[in-house]
């Protein structure tokens, strides 16, 4: 997974990007040295230590949410690294009396987790995705089939939630059957189709890609209310079937065209023009 590195003022955050999951994991030792001001980094560690101890005793969700992944340290070398996202990061800031606490929440929002500000007021998320893909030259009808699709896609999650399956992990397994049915292929096969690394696979889908991932989505959802699927388990097998459903259209559409719906296509800046790479000027 490609690790990144962010500042918050003078001190450098380290940080993973999962693709699978599309989730950030910051180090919780890097987060924990600026919250206690610790100029040594060791001493960041054993505070973090006495804190994780704490939290584990009292039963927090923090501790057990949080991930181990090998980071580089200051030696060169890679070690394994308490990481958390940035909700359970903003959970285990309020476990820390620091005068940095309210400027660490505005930081991990603006270095990615504008979810937190979305989830207050929806119509964010949306001002800001449709000025973002207006800067990047996207068309009125591609945005459009783009936010139809994402509600699609937030109604079958709500319901995941509702229904025992975990944010994270779980997630993106169902997120996989579901486009391996359609699309037959896994998303990150399809993400190495269209040449992405830290992308979003739904910002560089065609109309067609977008519009079959919708109709996967939605027959899931829909399967999976009917037989009132509940747990990972169940909703592997809903997941299966509604991606099924938009598999068999695609085939349909494929046999009538003779031309693959699937395309290496995407909207990554090219060298020498502003346009869609693969597709022809007039």
């Amino acid at each position: 997974m490609p690790i990144h590195t962010a500042l918050f003022e003078t001190h450098a955050i380290r940080r993973v990007y999962d693709e699978e999951t599309e989730i950030w994991w910051f180090s919780v030792v890097d987060i924990i040295q600026v919250l206690t001001q610790q100029a040594d980094y060791q001493a960041a560690r054993n505070y973090w230590k006495v804190l994780k101890n704490r939290l584990v005793k009292e039963g927090s969700q923090s501790v057990t949410d949080c991930n181990r992944l090998k980071l580089p340290a200051s030696d060169g070398k890679q070690y394994l690294t308490d990481v958390a996202s940035a909700e359970t990061l903003l959970r285990l800031v309020q476990s820390i009396p620091s005068p940095k606490a309210e400027p660490i929440k505005q930081w991990l929002a603006k270095v990615g987790y504008e979810r937190m500000q979305e989830m207050a007021d929806p119509a964010l998320s949306l001002d800001r995705a449709r000025a973002t893909w207006q800067q990047h030259g996207r068309s009125d009808k591609w945005i459009e089939q783009r936010m139809t699709g994402q509600e699609t896609r937030n109604k079958l999650t709500d319901y995941w939630a509702s229904h025992a399956v975990k944010p994270g992990q779980e997630f993106a397994m169902l997120t996989n059957i579901i486009h391996q049915e359609w699309s037959g292929v896994s998303v990150k096969k399809h993400k190495a189709m269209k040449g992405l690394q830290d992308h979003n696979l739904r910002d560089h889908m065609s109309e067609a890609e977008l519009i079959f991932t919708a109709l996967a989505e939605l027959s899931t959802r829909h399967i999976a209310q009917a037989e009132q699927a509940q747990g990972l388990n169940e909703n592997k097998e809903a997941a299966s079937k509604g991606g099924g459903i938009a598999g068999h259209a695609r085939a349909a559409l494929e046999s009538k065209t003779g031309k693959s719906v699937l395309t290496g296509e995407n909207f990554l800046p090219p060298r020498t023009t502003p346009r869609l790479r693969g597709v022809k000027k007039n």
